[in-house]
């Protein structure tokens, strides 16, 4: 089954995720089908600390792709800064 979900990148304490498609049997931060986007929580702009291709993620759900819980909070967060800007 194919997720979606995060993959730590970055140092120690200074975490960066990037938005990747995987095969669920797969590591955390191992062997990805795409890169989708990026998530950089210690980012004090908002508008900058998300980035997503939506029309990605939306065909891989449209293929059976399931979303994680953070990530479904995340694409709530990215619509509601579109919007504002």
């Amino acid at each position: 089954m194919v997720k979606i979900r995060l993959a730590r990148y970055g140092n120690k304490k200074r975490p960066f995720y990037k938005v990747v498609a995987a095969d669920s049997r797969f590591s955390r931060d191992g062997r990805f089908i795409e890169g989708l986007g990026y998530f950089n929580p210690l980012s004090k702009d908002t508008t900058h600390s998300i980035k997503l291709n939506i029309n990605r993620i939306e065909y891989w759900q449209n293929n059976g792709a399931k979303l994680s819980e953070r990530l479904k909070k995340l694409i709530k967060l990215f619509n509601k800064n579109k919007e504002i800007l």
